[in-house]
C-alpha cells in the first residue's frame, strides 16, 4: 500500500502514455490539472484527451483553473522572480482557490493525488508555491514524478 499524499507532476517531455504509466507506478488515484488553460501541443495531453487516457487507466481527472498561473506571470517563475511568486500567492488567497486547496488536502490525506502542469522542474513552476501551501495544510508531499 502506498502512503497517501500529494505528488508534483510536470508533463514536459512526456507522452500521454508515458505520463499515465508514471502515474500508475506511483498509485495516483486522481490527477488535478492546475494549468489555467489545459491545452497542449503534445498529442493526448490537452484536457479532453488526457481525461480519456486517465479514465481508461482508472485515474480520475479534475481541472482546477483556480490554481492555475496566469500567462503573464509564467515568465517570472521561469526566471525565479520573487514578484511572480507573490502575485501567484495573492491568487491563492481568493475563492475558489481556497476551496480547491482544502478539497485537494482532504483527498491527499487518504490517497495519492498528483498536481500537474507543463513544467518538468517544479522550481520553475507555480506548483512549487502551491505545494508549499498544501504542506501548510498538513498534506504529505511525496517525491515528484
Amino acid at each position: 500500500m502506498t502512503a497517501p499524499g500529494l505528488v508534483s507532476c510536470g508533463y514536459q517531455s512526456h507522452t500521454a502514455e508515458s505520463l499515465v504509466e508514471r502515474l500508475l507506478d506511483r498509485r495516483v488515484g486522481l490527477l488535478a490539472d492546475v494549468r489555467l488553460t489545459p491545452m497542449s501541443r503534445t498529442r493526448g495531453l490537452a484536457k479532453k484527451a488526457l481525461a480519456a487516457h486517465l479514465s481508461g487507466a482508472g485515474i480520475e481527472y479534475v481541472h482546477l483553473p483556480s490554481l492555475g498561473n496566469p500567462k503573464e506571470n509564467r515568465a517570472g517563475f521561469a526566471k525565479g522572480d520573487p514578484q511572480a511568486e507573490l502575485r501567484y500567492l495573492a491568487l491563492l488567497e481568493r475563492e475558489p482557490a481556497l476551496q480547491d486547496m482544502d478539497w485537494l488536502a482532504r483527498l491527499a490525506r487518504g490517497s495519492v493525488v498528483a498536481v500537474m502542469c507543463f513544467e518538468r522542474q517544479e522550481e520553475h513552476c507555480h506548483r512549487r508555491v502551491l505545494l508549499k501551501e498544501m504542506a501548510a495544510r498538513d498534506v504529505v508531499l511525496l517525491p515528484p514524478i
